[in-house]
């Protein structure tokens, strides 16, 4: 089984305003069924620096949060997860972002997010390469136009963008939460172990 370098969000607890850094347990079971176990990065760029030697095939970047150009007050993320993007670009390694991941990388690419009503907690359909899919949507900002780099692979009924890969670069990007179905979907588990080069649980040693 393959080890993969996941971001996690940060959390405000109540009432002591203690950060905290949170990963779904949704993730271990679905990364396990693609063949990956995650190695949980903490917002913290230098002890997230110190891992940047274990091996690893990749970067997650997971969703929650808004970035702190959209407002978001986890600035200690952002700088996190840049370091791992240009880590992983350095080493040759592909990052796969997750609806906030995505906006990260669209916005790193720069490409402009705005606000998009009808996409938080809404099952929508969307065409992906040609295909109609019903997914799950959580997010609040999007963007119908990306940056020439940037092809779009995926869009919702209403023009807005949910996944891109780089042309160039191993970079790619969904919006929605594959780790949310109850059951995953074949196409998410395809192209995690697509994108990481990971083997199924059935195959590993």
């Amino acid at each position: 089984m393959k080890t993969v370098l996941v971001s996690q969000r940060v959390e405000i607890a109540a009432p002591s305003g203690e950060r905290r850094d949170a990963l779904a347990q949704d993730w271990h079971a679905f990364l396990a069924r693609c063949g990956l176990a995650p190695i949980l990065v903490p917002n913290h760029a230098g002890n997230a620096r110190a891992l940047l030697g274990a091996p690893h095939c990749g970067v997650l970047l997971t969703g929650g949060n808004d970035l702190a150009s959209l407002g978001g007050d986890a600035p200690e993320r952002d700088e996190v997860e840049r370091l791992l993007v240009e880590h992983a670009l350095a080493a040759r390694l592909p990052v796969l972002g997750v609806c906030r991941g995505m906006q990260f990388l669209v916005d790193r690419c720069g490409g402009a997010l705005q606000p998009v009503d009808g996409h938080v907690t809404q099952q929508q359909w969307i065409e992906v390469d040609g295909r109609r899919e019903l997914v799950n949507s959580y997010h609040r900002y999007g963007c119908r136009a990306v940056p020439p780099e940037l092809e779009v692979w995926a869009r919702a009924d209403d023009g807005v963008v949910e996944a891109v890969r780089h042309r160039a670069l191993p970079l790619v990007g969904i919006m929605w939460h594959p780790e949310r179905f109850a059951s995953p979907r074949a196409a998410d588990v395809e192209l995690f172990r697509r994108v990481f080069g990971a083997r199924g649980p059935e195959a590993a040693p």
